[in-house]
């Protein structure tokens, strides 16, 4: 346990999508609006067994982006051509919590991103956002071959910032990863709202508001 001399978290490891970027929900509605969609079409394909497992095969690097591209579309109802780029058009970065991420890596705190990645080729939905250069390791589920939920994931991550569980926060917006990051000793924090999480994790490492 850490004295009370010492900060309570060394590690602060960060979910991708929706966290270090815009809320998905919108980046979904506006997706849905600008292909003139009804609100809920994306979320019913991703809901179908063959929706799930098209997610689930892109994300271990099973199949390619264009793959997802042609079955995601089919699901949809839409031309699949380059879907990905067109389905994260509004996945900008989250810059109030990447600002914290910085502030937190500057402070000592050790800093990860795990992403069940959506494929780089040929859309790369990371590229502007320099990880490698912002956070001390960068895991992305494809080059691993496991994902989220999978403890093991976790488990690689902490390795590799060589941070205890207990004295590490993980971030997501997922419950289902947040739970399955909890149950392994690492505490959670639920990241809906950018402003509210900024906020919440400069309290959590005792950062100066800046």
């Amino acid at each position: 346990m850490p004295t009370s001399a010492e900060p309570k978290y060394r590690g602060l490891i960060f979910d991708f999508f929706g966290v270090l970027t815009f809320n998905m929900v919108e980046v979904i509605s506006y997706f849905e609006d600008r292909e003139k969609l009804a609100r809920g079409t994306f979320l019913r394909a991703w809901a179908d067994r063959r929706g799930q497992e098209l997610f689930r095969r892109l994300e271990l690097g099973e199949i390619t982006q264009t793959d997802w591209n042609v079955g995601f579309a089919d699901l949809m109802g839409v031309a699949p051509d380059n879907l990905m780029a067109r389905y994260l058009h509004d996945a900008f970065p989250a810059h109030q919590v990447l600002k914290v991420a910085r502030e937190a890596r500057a402070a000592g705190v050790r800093t990860a991103v795990v992403s069940n990645s959506l494929g780089r080729e040929p859309y790369d939905p990371y590229a502007g956002f320099d990880l490698h250069g912002t956070f001390d390791a960068v895991v992305l589920s494809a080059e691993h071959g496991v994902r989220k939920p999978d403890a093991a994931i976790f488990r690689l991550a902490l390795d590799k910032l060589d941070v205890p569980p207990e004295r590490c926060l993980f971030v997501d917006d997922s419950e289902e990863n947040l739970a399955a990051a909890h149950g392994l000793g690492l505490t959670p924090l639920l990241a809906l709202d950018e402003e509210v999480v900024a906020r919440r994790l400069r309290g959590l490492l005792d950062l100066s508001d800046l």
